[in-house]
Order: C-alpha cells, then sequence, then structure tokens
C-alpha cells in the first residue's frame, strides 16, 4: 500500500511538472489520464484479496468491504490528482477540471476492479492498461461507438464518457464485490 501510493504521487507530480500548460487553462487530456491510469494500476495489486479461510470466517460479511475497497481506492486516485492540480494552482495551470477526474477515476477503478474479477489482484491492471492504450492509438470518430470506446479522453460532462465510466465501475465493483479476486 505505501508503494502504491508513492507510485501515484511520484507519478500525479512528475505529470505536474511535465504537464504544464503555460496558463492556457485544461490542455491535452491524455496527461491527467495517464496520471489516472498509473494510479489506478498502482493500486489494482490491493485488490489481490485476503486468504479464503479468513474470508469464510469473517464475522462481517466482504461483500461491503470489497466494494468500500474498490470506492476508496478510486477516490484516492481522483483526491491526489486534485491536490497536486491544487498545489500549482498558483503557477496558472491546470491538467482537468474535477468532473472529467473523478468520471475517470471512476471508469478506470471499475475496470481495475473487473481485471481483478477476472484474473486475480496481481493482473487487474491488464485491463485499464489495455482501454488506456486503445485510447490513445484509436482513430477519432464521432459515431457512437467510437466515442464510447475513447470515453476516458472525452471532455467532462461527454454523456457516452459519463455513462461508459458509470457503467465500467458499477460493473466491476459489483463482480469484484461479489466473486472477489480470482485465485
Amino acid at each position: 500500500m505505501p508503494a502504491s501510493f508513492a507510485a501515484l504521487a511520484i507519478g500525479a507530480a512528475a505529470m505536474r511538472v511535465l504537464g504544464g500548460d503555460g496558463g492556457q487553462g485544461a490542455g491535452d487530456p491524455r496527461v491527467p489520464v495517464l496520471v489516472l491510469a498509473t494510479g489506478v494500476m498502482a493500486a489494482s495489486i490491493g485488490l489481490s484479496g485476503q486468504d479464503l479461510a479468513l474470508d469464510r470466517t469473517a464475522a462481517i460479511r466482504w461483500v461491503p468491504r470489497r466494494a468500500a475497497h474498490v470506492l476508496l481506492g478510486g477516490a484516492v486516485v481522483a483526491a491526489v490528482l486534485v491536490a497536486v492540480q491544487g498545489v500549482g494552482s498558483g503557477m496558472g495551470t491546470s491538467m482537468a477540471d474535477a468532473g472529467f477526474v473523478v468520471r475517470d477515476s471512476a471508469g478506470l477503478t471499475g475496470l481495475a476492479a473487473l481485471g481483478a474479477a477476472l484474473s486475480g489482484g496481481r493482473y487487474a491492471w491488464t485491463l485499464p492498461f489495455g482501454w488506456l492504450s486503445f485510447s490513445f492509438f484509436a482513430p477519432a470518430g464521432t459515431g457512437t461507438a467510437m466515442r464510447v470506446a475513447t470515453w476516458m479522453l472525452l471532455p467532462a460532462g461527454a454523456a457516452a464518457g459519463t455513462w461508459t465510466a458509470v457503467l465500467l465501475l458499477g460493473v466491476g465493483t459489483a463482480a469484484y464485490a461479489l466473486a472477489g479476486p480470482r485465485r
């Protein structure tokens, strides 16, 4: 956990320095998405789960704990990016607005949770990484399918981006909470 948090903070600070736009407002959406994806991938190792014997003997059910774990991880990733932006606000630069950060953090966290449920915590990072890679190199398109496929690069408030992120968060959190990480 400390190593994941350190990776998140260092990645956010590095992108803050490298992603400055000279006071022009929110610039290239790939920089904050890269920060958020790095944070989610670093935090996803924590979705490895507990011991099966511990799961069976716990006095409190694991479903709400797992759901809270996923949501807390996404909230921490978003909070770090917002905090790093706040530290540099005196420099007049901004990587992304809060709506963009919350939406993308939620969607990427859902992807990591789904990855943990499908392939275990060790490989939970593969779904956010794969979707991020596709979004970076996909041709620009205006059709609904391409807007859904590149949801994380759409501006805040875009319906396709918001609904895709909400769906990914819901499905990923439910899958991880109910099934736990794959063993």
